[in-house]
């Protein structure tokens, strides 16, 4: 059976609406697997370290199986520390950049799809070091994502099937420049764009998204059109990123067209309503510009 996964957050919501968010998915969402986790800055990761217990505890006693992201860009010896504390917790880690390698090696843990894996010898080497899972570079075309799919049948691979898809990360804060503010100063401004802080070109095309230290697009990812193709392939793990929408009614979607229980014209309509006017993107999965939106 395929299973549904919920990524990590990736934008800075108030403590206690990302608690709620979670106990709601914990008691209604029709997902296996939920990421936790702060993934872009560090600075946010304190904000909701309180919470994180019973936050965890609560989707595990909902029967989710709870895993815990890292940072897309590790940089100081305190940030490999907490990835060290996290592992002795005995949390399952997803690791973001490779400097989580060596921590992890020997321990069973997940390929995030902030770490390169474009072929099958580096899927090889990293799952020597422990790597149970591979979570897709959003990059990868169609045959790509066949190859790795059929490398290696013990490891589970997973692939993001909807939310604003991440493009780049850097060590400088464009959310607070954004605001006439530096990095080491930034009062967490990003948290007033719960949904990422739009970028346009000059002329006014709706291009990226700005979330923090991230880039991301500005449409959202959706391979509902896709899913039978990736199904076929073998990937068995669907990951749906979370958004400022209803996640909870986005995963009923899912789910139903995972298992066939709803037309494709259905799901898409249904998906369009909940998400306003974000237009939909599928661009690299199908060899194209990743902005591009092949199919309905």
């Amino acid at each position: 059976m395929s299973k549904l996964t919920l990524g990590p957050l990736l934008f800075n919501w108030e403590a206690t609406k990302r608690r709620d968010f979670y106990f709601r998915i914990a008691d209604e969402a029709d997902v296996e697997r939920v990421y936790l986790g702060e993934v872009v800055c560090s600075k946010r990761e304190p904000l909701f370290a309180s919470y994180m217990p019973e936050v965890a505890q609560r989707l595990k006693a909902a029967g989710k199986e709870v895993v815990l992201s890292t940072l897309s860009l590790v940089t100081t010896e305190k940030e490999m520390n907490s990835i060290r504390e996290n592992c002795e917790a005995g949390y399952v880690i997803e690791a973001n950049d490779v400097s989580c390698i060596k921590i992890l090696e020997g321990r069973p843990f997940v390929i995030g799809p902030n770490i390169n894996v474009f072929h099958e010898g580096t899927l090889e080497f990293l799952v020597k070091k422990g790597a149970v899972r591979l979570v897709m570079s959003m990059e990868l075309a169609a045959p790509a994502m066949a190859i790795l799919a059929g490398a290696d049948k013990k490891v589970e691979k997973e692939v993001m099937v909807f939310g604003r898809q991440p493009l780049a990360i850097s060590m400088r804060c464009y959310h607070a420049r954004a605001r006439g503010m530096h990095k080491d100063g930034c009062q967490f401004v990003c948290k007033d764009d719960p949904d990422g802080l739009p970028a346009d070109t000059i002329d006014g095309q709706k291009l990226f998204t700005i979330n923090g230290t991230q880039t991301m697009s500005h449409g959202y990812v959706v391979l509902l059109e896709n899913l039978a193709e990736l199904q076929k392939m073998g990937i068995d793990n669907f990951r749906l990123s979370p958004q400022d929408v209803d996640m909870v009614e986005v995963a009923k979607i899912y789910r139903k067209a995972l298992d066939k229980k709803a037309s494709l014209k259905e799901s898409l309509k249904k998906l369009r309503d909940l998400t306003a006017n974000v237009p939909f993107i599928n661009g690299y999965i199908n060899g194209r510009e990743g902005m591009a939106h092949i199919g309905d």
